[in-house]
């Protein structure tokens, strides 16, 4: 079981930043993937980057050269730093774990994961 809570949202002015945590507990291992995604009112759950414990790393188009994933093993927490932030990233973000291998094309698709977190607001104001 592994059980996860994020925090650092907030809200910025275009080209602000804000850095989320997710803090995990629970036993993981390098073969488990870790992602961040988010979701605004009446569309779907949008994967924004993900990390498996092998260091690999993918992100979505939209917040490539902007946002960066990391993963602090010793200390079990997920982050995600955001820059360059625009009224279009305003949403609920959530991280997320999963403990069975990812091809591809599912790295970043909400159906993969099993284990969520409660969801912190980003708000980006222009």
């Amino acid at each position: 079981q592994v059980q996860l809570v994020e925090s650092g949202g907030g809200s910025v002015q275009s080209g602000g930043s804000l850095r989320l945590s997710c803090a995990g507990s629970g036993h993981t291992t390098s073969r488990h993937w870790m992602a961040w995604f988010r979701q605004t009112p009446g569309k779907e759950r949008e994967g924004v980057a993900v990390i498996n414990g092998y260091g690999y790393i993918h992100y979505a188009d939209s917040v490539k050269g902007r946002f960066t994933i990391s993963l602090d093993n010793a200390k079990n927490t997920l982050y995600l730093q955001m820059n360059d932030l625009k009224p279009e990233d305003t949403a609920i973000y959530y991280c997320a774990v999963t403990t069975q291998w990812l091809e591809s094309g599912l790295m970043l698709a909400s159906s993969a994961y099993v284990y969520w977190g409660q969801g912190t607001q980003v708000t980006v104001s222009s």
